[in-house]
């Protein structure tokens, strides 16, 4: 007699290795080789699986569900026209065996013809009441296809099928979030929890969708209802302490980070939460206790290292700061935040050559925002090096074109520079851009607005603004 395979799977599949081991045959049950191929193909032994295919056959040719599975590994080593074959072949026997629509989808899928894709498994749910599995990939197949409207309705259909399918609940919210409906998500979610009020994965995400609408209050209530359907739900306190941070309320905040590092190992984001939160209260010993504990644990992570340098630099204690920076760099000198912070860090110790570099290295590592060329270009302004400055503020200027600051910091090297045509012009177009910022202008080039030529063009700007 064969063993039940849903009760003694592990005596199958203890017998089937002892009967490899030894050369010998015995005899199992289909369904028995069923469950030893599922427990092979889903611990990633294939080559086991692919044996246990073979021998299940040899016992059991006639087998559907064993032909299927051959199907599935034939089209996993990309045998496609193999696997194509001997679905002919299935549905030559059994017409109506929605498994081959879907076998035949799979390998549509995996040659990346999704919409064919699709079309197989619209066919097989017409020929089954057993749709989840369908629903399912359908809505993986339109995600393929980028096609979030069609992939939040399958992944919808499959929660109805099982309310207690969160990767599916977890789908239909990310669709919502990516076609920025957080209204429909919100609404969706809460008819959810009307169905299962103590579904603490629903709360959950009902509240990162009022976080991403900045409703703080309803995202807090909604994180509290996480944790009180499950208190070990530390993704809920942690979210939690976000909010709290938000409304100001900071011991609340290390409150929620604590019970996190309570219940688990603590992670380098729990310490990194908890110095920002003492900072804010004035904790500076606590702050800086646990940023040496956030780049202790995870020395990659760069959030650490540029909250303990700006922690540092927000007490001028620059080389202290310049000491972290560096530490960072020495981990990760490819990392182009650590270097424009390297740059803030040299220019306030006056050290114009060392931040020079640190900017240069910045942008050649891919860092483009405006204020890194902003205090590149200042640097090289106060090093006297005016032609490379206006390199610079021209290249900023490629990808901030209207940006006023930029464009009066340029119109002002060039004056600097005795390029007094193409200074006109662009401080022209400055003021054309925002009068109100001539002020930063007149502050920074203080030795230009008593120019006569400079006056008259401020005096005309202003008459035609009027």
């Amino acid at each position: 007699m064969a063993l039940e395979s849903n009760e003694y799977p592990d005596k199958s599949i203890s017998k089937f290795e002892s009967m490899l081991k030894t050369d010998d045959v015995y005899f199992f049950d289909a369904e028995d080789f069923e469950e030893i191929i599922h427990h092979y193909l889903n611990n990633g032994k294939i080559s086991l699986g692919k044996k246990a295919i073979q021998i299940g056959l040899e016992q059991h040719p006639n087998s559907m569900e064993l032909k299927l599975l051959q199907v599935e590994v034939l089209a996993f080593e990309d045998k496609f026209e193999a696997a194509e074959t001997l679905l002919d072949e299935i549905q030559n026997i059994n017409a109506d065996n929605e498994e081959v629509y879907i076998q035949r989808a799979n390998i549509r899928s995996k040659q990346d013809k999704h919409q064919e894709a699709v079309n197989l498994l619209l066919e097989a749910l017409n020929i089954t009441d057993h749709s989840f599995d369908i629903h399912s990939l359908l809505g993986m197949e339109y995600l393929f296809m980028d096609n979030y409207e069609q992939a939040k309705l399958s992944f919808m259909r499959c929660v109805e099928i099982d309310d207690e399918d969160y990767s599916s609940l977890y789908n239909v919210v990310y669709c919502f979030e990516f076609l920025e409906d957080f209204d429909g998500s919100i609404y969706y979610l809460n008819d959810y929890l009307d169905r299962n009020p103590y579904c603490e994965v629903a709360w959950h995400q009902l509240g990162k969708m009022y976080l991403a609408k900045q409703l703080y209050i309803e995202a807090l209530t909604a994180f509290d209802f996480a944790v009180i359907s499950d208190d070990s739900f530390i993704g809920a306190y942690f979210e939690k302490g976000k909010v709290l941070e938000k409304l100001g309320r900071y011991n609340e905040a290390i409150e929620n980070y604590e019970s996190t590092i309570s219940m688990e190992d603590p992670t380098s984001y729990a310490f990194l939460r908890l110095g920002k939160c003492h900072e804010k209260l004035g904790n500076y010993d606590l702050a800086k206790y646990y940023y040496y504990h956030t780049v202790h644990e995870d020395p990659l992570l760069d959030k650490g290292w540029l909250a303990i340098t700006d922690f540092h630099f927000g007490q001028k204690n620059y080389e202290k700061a310049l000491y972290y920076i560096n530490k960072a760099i020495n981990i990760d000198g490819e990392n182009p935040k650590y270097w424009k912070k390297s740059g803030k860090i040299y220019a306030a110790l006056k050290n114009w050559d060392e931040a020079d570099f640190a900017y240069k290295q910045a942008v050649d590592l891919g860092n483009y925002e405006l204020s890194t060329w902003k205090n590149w270009g200042e640097v090289l302004n106060k090093i006297g090096d005016y032609n490379s400055a206006i390199q610079v503020l021209i290249q900023g200027l490629e990808f901030y074109p209207d940006n006023c600051e930029l464009t009066y910091k340029l119109a002002g090297l060039h004056l600097k520079n005795d390029d007094l045509a193409e200074s006109k012009q662009i401080l022209s177009k400055a003021m054309k851009l925002d009068i109100g910022k001539l002020r930063q202008f007149e502050k920074e080039f203080p030795e230009f607005t008593e120019v006569d030529w400079v006056k008259a063009l401020v005096s005309k700007i202003r008459k035609t603004a009027k």
